[in-house]
């Protein structure tokens, strides 16, 4: 039997794979089947972008003159009819799971010590075992964090109604987006980073981020120094440039990242921060155990994930497979999806454009938001990044990733021909650079 301690998405797809594979697996969820994806991360993130960007649309149109009046939201119903949708999907996971095979165990807590895996407080025999436990809330120890008002994307489904004044601490992805959404729902939203705001994020792509923030506070590089408050959070005290003073806040949401959730598995390899240590074949320290997903770190991206529990279930299987980290797409959810996807490449020459008109950015014309398309090229014609914001930005960066890593080139899109009209100038660009490369010749 194979035992898997998790039912996200490096948890479920490993254990379908193994199950398909004629493999007896029992799975144990504590939760909700689907993880950190269906919960709290992903998809209450699409699910409150949707409603965010329906929002601001009627306002542009309004505007224009073209509509009355922009609707307004209901926050505690948009949250309710938000996790209705999310318990459809776990219960289509589910079907699907037990489908091929699978025995799920709800609300048992699965741990692991050493080589001996154990279904709540009873040793389990396996064969092997994969630990796909996922991660939590990174929350940073500040004075106040308990406070009433402090919230996480965990616990975000319980507050009461819209802040007037929020102030989101963290200066990543996470931050960005949920300053979005609250923004566009009418919150007065303030950004506070202890670095640099999107310092990862490609420079054009940060630019029109920041564009797309328009109206909310970023304070960057400033220290968060304690949060204010009786029982109700009711500002945060911050310092920089030797100076304090407090943002006013009724509700303060902590988006500084993940970390993974490895508290009950002990006797195998750990980093710093508590993630599992693999290696390319997703093993662990300890034989015949392996793990995958957000407990073993960075980079918390569901398809990587999906992709490591493939792997860990494949070198069970005895198929040799290892990870390659190389070309991640990734996607910032805004105003459109600002996706991106490089190698780090310092040698590399790149071009930028706007987006073109089309299909979700006709109507962003006269307002100058119709995205981006951006490719860097080498000498050679070789591809080493992309940017691509719009309504499609995903799409494109997930499909360019897999090109880039298969090794086209700049010159192998001479022949391709689109779509149109389409939102997409990725593709253009990449000929454009061809042809450029061409007419400059060797050196």
């Amino acid at each position: 039997m194979i035992i898997i301690l998790g039912g996200g998405p490096a948890g479920r797809i490993a254990a379908i794979r193994l199950a398909t594979a004629g493999k007896e697996v029992t799975l144990l969820e504590s939760g909700g089947i689907g993880g950190q994806c269906l919960h709290y991360g992903c998809m209450p993130v699409c699910a409150l972008n949707d409603a965010a960007r329906f929002i601001r649309q009627a306002r542009s149109f309004q505007n224009l003159g073209i509509t009355g009046t922009s609707p307004s939201i209901n926050v505690p119903k948009l949250l309710e009819e938000m996790m209705a949708i999310q318990q459809k999907i776990a219960g289509i996971l589910d079907q699907e799971t037990k489908s091929a095979g699978v025995e799920i165990i709800y609300g048992t807590h699965g741990r692991l010590q050493g080589r001996q895996a154990y279904i709540g407080d009873e040793p389990a025999v396996s064969d092997a075992v994969i630990v796909a436990t996922g991660s939590h809330p990174n929350v940073p120890k500040i004075e106040g964090v308990g406070l009433h008002g402090v919230y996480t994307p965990h616990t975000l489904y319980s507050i009461p109604h819209l802040p007037r004044q929020l102030v989101i601490i963290g200066g990543g992805i996470m931050a960005a987006e949920f300053a979005y959404i609250f923004s566009a729902f009418g919150s007065n939203a303030t950004v506070i980073s202890r670095s640099a705001f999107l310092k990862s994020v490609d420079k054009h792509l940060r630019s029109l981020a920041i564009k797309d923030l328009g109206g909310v506070e970023i304070l960057e590089h400033t220290p968060v120094l304690s949060l204010e408050g009786c029982s109700q959070v009711t500002g945060v005290r911050i310092g920089a440039d030797g100076k304090e003073r407090t943002v006013p806040a009724d509700a303060v949401l902590i988006a500084t990242g993940l970390v993974p959730r490895s508290e009950a598995i002990e006797g195998v390899k750990k980093g710093s921060i508590g993630e599992v240590i693999v290696d390319d074949h997703m093993r662990t320290s300890v034989q015949d155990v392996y793990a995958a997903g957000d407990v073993i770190g960075p980079p918390y991206l569901t398809p990587v994930a999906r992709h490591q529990g493939a792997i860990a279930a494949d070198n069970i299987l005895g198929i040799d497979r290892k990870m390659d980290y190389r070309f991640i797409p990734q996607s910032i959810s805004l105003g459109h999806e600002l996706a991106f996807c490089e190698n780090g490449s310092t040698t590399a020459g790149s071009i930028a454009i706007p987006g073109p008109a089309g299909p979700g950015t006709f109507w962003d014309v006269p307002f100058g938001d119709t995205g981006l398309a951006k490719v860097m090229v080498e000498d050679d014609g070789a591809i080493s990044g992309i940017c691509a914001a719009g309504p499609g930005g995903g799409l494109i960066a997930g499909y360019l990733a897999f090109l880039m890593k298969e090794g086209y080139t700049a010159h192998d899109f001479e022949e391709f021909i689109e779509v149109h009209p389409s939102t997409d100038g990725v593709y253009g660009l990449l000929k454009y650079a061809s042809e450029m490369l061409k007419r400059r010749g060797p050196g």
